[in-house]
């Protein structure tokens, strides 16, 4: 299988023989039948007797019996190889067990197991009929999320070199039984194309209870998503508790107690919080507790949002917020943010902010400039992200052409616009040697009550038109970049935050997170139409 996602034979063949209607097996009343489905998923047929639907039983193949080539499962995202198989599947009963080969599979198995209505046996040896094992084999060559499902002999095995990989396993196996009532005979053999898959939630702006996050996060676990942005520092409101800085917590906030209930939720879920402590701008709730560290121009007037980056105490506040959520936020990614710094949107940055462009010259040179400064804020900043053994990344318009002082190379770029001064083109960035994760705003950007230019953004049209090499605008860079995205993330933003309840934003995400999603795991030409992936999705979602 190529890391493009390309359809094995196995699979194109097993699809035409069940589209030719090769067999249909007769299992006895009440049973209905084992054929393919009117949308081709090979899944159960509706019984006659009963219209309800039914799959077979969990039984051995037999001499007597002549069942129809099978068909890879539908599921979102969809799997990328499978070899079909002549049996009858496997569908769940309440005797069926879930067990695991280690402790560490506890958690997938637990779940799955409550979710099919199985009994969870945990670490057995023995084998019986209707079993679902769970496998880490820490020495498949495969990648780490990687997973095989074997279904056969009644059975059904999920294999992966980690436990991440067994959980996408599971979510398989779970959308096959939803969408189809049964699992089909065959093996998957299944991986995403790209690492990142991630949706970045603006908390700030907008105050989302505990409760709907981690609604999202068991929606994102199914999805195979592996990454939760939390945006929760902007000029409307600072929304987790803070020991360090109590002062700069808005009112409706998330505690930390709550914050640890939704870290653990996505560990198990094996997604990470990637937490973003925007700055040298959108500041403004760190700021209306110290107004002391506010930049203001020439003239004396307060800078909206943005941190006067020439003063210690901006570095210190900023350093230490980071440090506290580092301990709370225990995986391996940060966002800084770096967009949007109001010093840098003026004609002459350095007539305007004097005090900004003295103190680029005394830390950097004579001819150090106002984006100098800029650039080793962002440099100083990551580099305490580092201490905390995190990797950075930054909005793209946080990087500056032509600066001397340079951004670090290990710098991610999370790219989103290409309406900034100055703008580069996300070719640039590649060029470089940076790694680059998607957030286009021309596909991917939720933005509450559509300010500006921006509309809601619909899953049709990002499963038609958009993949992770479509960066900016709808054009896509050069193929020869594509191992430089890392990735995707749906963002929502809560510009105008009254303009739709949690619920409606709920609902409006659903369709273009598993749109999104689909393009991450597999960026390829989807092979069912948009109307199918929509029935779909209502199936298994």
């Amino acid at each position: 299988m190529s890391r493009h996602g390309r359809r094995s034979p196995a699979r194109r063949t097993g699809q035409r023989a069940v589209i030719a209607g090769t067999a249909v097996v007769a299992l006895g009343a009440g049973l209905g039948v084992w054929a393919a489905g009117d949308d081709g998923s090979g899944g159960p047929a509706r019984s006659a007797a009963d219209g309800v639907s039914a799959a077979p039983a969990a039984t051995s193949p037999s001499p007597s019996r002549s069942y129809a080539l099978s068909s890879a499962p539908r599921t979102i995202p969809s799997v990328r190889e499978h070899t079909p198989a002549r049996g009858p599947g496997w569908r769940p009963e309440r005797a069926h067990r879930v067990v695991v080969d280690g402790t560490g599979l506890a958690d997938e198995g637990r779940l799955l197991a409550g979710e099919l209505g199985l009994t969870y046996a945990g670490e057995k040896d023995d084998r019986r009929a209707g079993d679902v094992r769970l496998e880490v084999d820490k020495g498949l060559k495969t990648g780490a999320e990687s997973y095989t499902m074997t279904v056969r002999d009644g059975r059904v095995t999920v294999r992966g070199p980690s436990e991440a990989g067994v959980f996408y396993g599971t979510r398989t196996l779970k959308q096959a039984v939803r969408g189809g009532g049964a699992a089909p005979e065959g093996v998957v053999k299944d991986a995403p194309a790209k690492p990142r898959r991630g949706l970045m939630l603006d908390i700030a702006r907008k105050h989302y209870s505990a409760d709907w996050i981690e609604d999202r996060i068991r929606e994102l676990g199914d999805l195979k998503y592996n990454e939760l942005g939390l945006h929760f520092s902007d000029d409307q409101g600072f929304r987790i508790e803070s020991s360090s800085h109590p002062e700069i917590v808005s009112a409706d906030h998330l505690t930390k107690a709550q914050v640890k209930r939704i870290v653990g939720l996505a560990a198990a879920r094996h997604i990470t919080i990637v937490p973003e402590i925007d700055s040298p701008g959108h500041l403004g709730a760190v700021l209306d507790a110290h107004p002391d560290l506010q930049l203001r121009n020439a003239r004396g007037t307060a800078t909206k949002g943005a941190i006067d980056i020439s003063k210690p105490g901006a570095a210190e506040i900023v350093d230490d917020l980071i440090d506290e959520y580092a301990e709370v936020f225990p995986g391996g990614q940060w966002h800084l943010g770096g967009d949007e710094y109001q010093a840098l949107t003026v004609s002459d940055p350095a007539a305007s902010y004097p005090q900004l462009a003295a103190a680029a010259r005394e830390k950097y040179g004579s001819g150090a400039t106002v984006e100098d400064l800029t650039t080793g804020w962002l440099n100083d900043r990551a580099a305490t992200v580092r201490a905390n053994h995190r990797t950075p990344r930054a909005w793209n318009d946080g990087f500056f052409r032509g600066t001397s002082v340079k951004a670090d190379d290990d710098l991610r770029v999370a790219y989103w616009t290409g309406k900034e001064i100055g703008a580069r083109q996300p070719s640039e960035y590649l060029a470089e040697g940076r790694q680059v994760i998607n957030y286009n705003d021309e596909f991917l950007y939720y933005v509450l009550g559509q300010p500006q230019t921006f509309v809601y953004p619909t899953g049709q049209r990002i499963y038609e038109h958009w993949t992770p090499r479509v960066i900016r605008g709808t054009e896509a860079v050069d193929a020869r970049y594509d191992d430089q995205i890392l990735g995707g993330s749906f963002a929502v933003w809560g510009d105008i935050p009254g303009a739709q309840t949690q619920a409606q934003v709920a609902d409006g995400i659903r369709l273009p997170l598993a749109a999104t999603v689909q393009k991450l795991w597999d960026p390829d030409a989807p092979e069912l139409s948009w109307a199918r992936f929509k029935a779909l999705a209502e199936k298994v979602g």
